[in-house]
């Protein structure tokens, strides 16, 4: 079962409403939240896909949504403010 965008903000706003109520400590609110977007991003349905960079060090384990590995490289040497080309950053399919 896949976990669509608003599942995702109803989990989001279930943990930190637990937070804001005292049930749950920011710990543990963390990994709930961590826990939600890991689930939408490994579930994730559409159009574009997810691509994971594996190397360099400073890109390595970035996830991007992407149309191909050449945007998804594009994206992460943007978003890491890299220091390279998007040839020099190693993709793999998620």
């Amino acid at each position: 079962m896949t976990m669509d965008r608003i599942s995702a903000l109803r989990n989001v706003e279930e943990a930190l409403r637990a937070f804001e109520d005292g049930e749950a400590d920011l710990a543990t609110t963390e990994k709930r939240v961590v826990g939600v977007l890991r689930t939408y991003a490994t579930d994730f349905e559409g159009e574009e896909s997810l691509f994971r960079a594996t190397a360099p060090d400073a890109a390595a384990g970035a996830v991007v949504v992407a149309p191909s590995a050449h945007a998804a490289a594009e994206r992460i040497v943007s978003l890491r403010d890299l220091d390279c080309d998007r040839d020099e950053v190693d993709i793999e399919h998620v």
